[in-house]
Parts: structure tokens; sequence; C-alpha cells
């Protein structure tokens, strides 16, 4: 067990995602004898990066139990869950608590513009862990972006190589660049992780061009339906903060499996003439 805890430890240290299930309770059911049964306090520890670690005492429990514990890293959201002594559903004799201890989930800004500045400032009031990232040293600053996490200089598909391991269901990429030049490549890159969300500005003439891109970049057309372009829910929004607002909407849905009206699914213009 002190190995166990020593884990977890070293996980927490590293901001590295990783959830514990303990048995908190057992009830030894009448048929049954309680040497059936999990002691309280035995554990099982799940690390994305170190495995699975510890055991219930039983292969059938373990199995149910650490299937639990993925499903919850997945959500970041601890929870109790109550077994028979194999693991069958439906029964009480196992409680088990399963605790998460997940890092903030990742909003990545690729390209540092305007509409980038209000992005980060909402990314960070809804608790994600925000970087900008861009190419072009007079724009990625600690100056103009004062709220993120890092500003990251460097080519956005670059950069993002070096994270796609670490990207998860609750994270997400916004492309705001609006350059071919910089946004297909990170498109490309980003669609080969498993992050969340990922979503791309531009016009719908815009998008067509990019998508063309990167089909010719030997980009799978079945996987194009990840990508949320135009981005934002049609809210109307103008300004970089109206934009902003649209935009984590469209993310707070999509992660909650929520119908939302994206841009993505209408036609006409973006931006609608507004009547006097």
């Amino acid at each position: 067990m002190n190995e166990l805890f020593a884990l977890l430890a070293r996980c927490l240290r590293e901001e590295r995602p990783v959830a514990i299930a303990t048995v908190i309770e057992t009830v030894a059911a009448p048929e049954s004898g309680s040497s059936t049964l999990p002691p309280v306090g035995a554990a099982i520890l799940v690390s994305p990066d170190e495995g699975t670690h510890g055991t219930l005492g039983s292969a059938p429990l373990d199995q149910v139990v650490t299937e639990d514990i993925d499903a919850a890293l997945a959500k970041g959201q601890g929870l109790t869950q109550h077994y028979g002594s194999a693991g069958e559903p439906g029964m009480n004799d196992v409680t088990v608590f399963i605790d998460v201890f997940a890092p903030p989930p990742r909003l990545i800004v690729v390209g540092a513009v305007d509409y980038s500045r209000a992005l980060v400032r909402l990314g960070k009031l809804l608790g994600y862990r925000v970087t900008v990232c861009d190419a072009r040293p007079m724009f990625a600053t600690t100056q103009r972006f004062p709220e993120a996490d890092e500003v990251v200089l460097s080519i956005p598909s670059e950069y993002l190589a070096t994270v796609s391991a670490r990207l998860g269901p609750l994270d997400a990429i916004c492309v705001l660049t609006h350059d071919h030049t910089y946004d297909v490549p990170a498109i490309a890159t980003a669609l080969n992780t498993e992050v969340g969300y990922l979503g791309a500005m531009g016009s719908r003439s815009t998008h067509q061009q990019r998508v063309q891109l990167l089909l010719d970049a030997g980009v799978d057309s079945s996987r194009l339906h990840r990508l949320m372009a135009p981005i934002g829910i049609n809210i109307g929004a103008r300004t970089p903060e109206e934009t902003a607002i649209a935009i984590c909407a469209e993310i707070i849905a999509l992660r909650s499996n929520v119908e939302v009206s994206s841009l993505r699914d209408q036609s006409g213009p973006i931006h609608r003439v507004q009547n006097p």
C-alpha cells in the first residue's frame, strides 16, 4: 500500500492524471462467505502514464472497477460505486470510492491575435490551463497575454506535436490564426490527438479552402467531422469578447453532449446585416 501512495504522490507532483479506487465498505450477502469480500482499504490506482497498480483481491472485481476508473478519469470526476463481490452490477456487497486527481483541462489557443486575448481571459475564468502559441515574436509575448499560463513562441504544428500525447477529451484547441500557412498543419496535427474540442476561425469560404488543403495534405476526410469550423455557436457574436463566449459555449456543449446551434452546421453568412 505504501508503494501505491508513493506512486500517487509522484503523479500529483508531476501534475499527471491519476485515480485511486478504495474499498470503503463491505456487506456480506447471506448466501456468501465474508472471505470473498475485499478488505476495507484495499485499493487500485490507475494512471494513463503508469498503468494499473494494486488489487481488490479478485480479478473480476478488479476488471470492472478498473473500467469505471478509466471512465471517471475521462470525465475528470470522482464517484462512489457499488458492486457484488465479483463486480456484479446492481449489488451492494462492495462500496468503492473512486477519487480522481486530474490537472486542469488545457485550452491551447493557436494564434496570438486580438480575439485570442478575450478567449484567454474567458478560458481562465472557466478553469482551463491556457496556452497561447504563435510563431511570430512580435505577437507571442507575455505582455500581450498576461493572463495566459504560458505563451509559446513556436510553429503551432510543431508545438502541438510535442504535447499531443498528453491531450485528452477534456482539453480544447482553438485555431484562430486565420492563415492557412499555420492553421492547416496545426489542424492536421490536432486531428491526430485525443483532444475533446477542435475549432477553427474563418469564414465559410475560408474553411472550404482549408478543408481542400487538409485533404491535399493527406488528412482522411472521415476525420474532419471533429473540426468545428466556423468556430462557435450562433449567437450573433461580433466583438472578440462575444466571439470568446460563442466559442466557450460550444466547447461546453460538446463536452456535455448538448445539442446547440453551431455555426458549422448552418449556411449563409456568419455576420448578418443588422437592421438600423
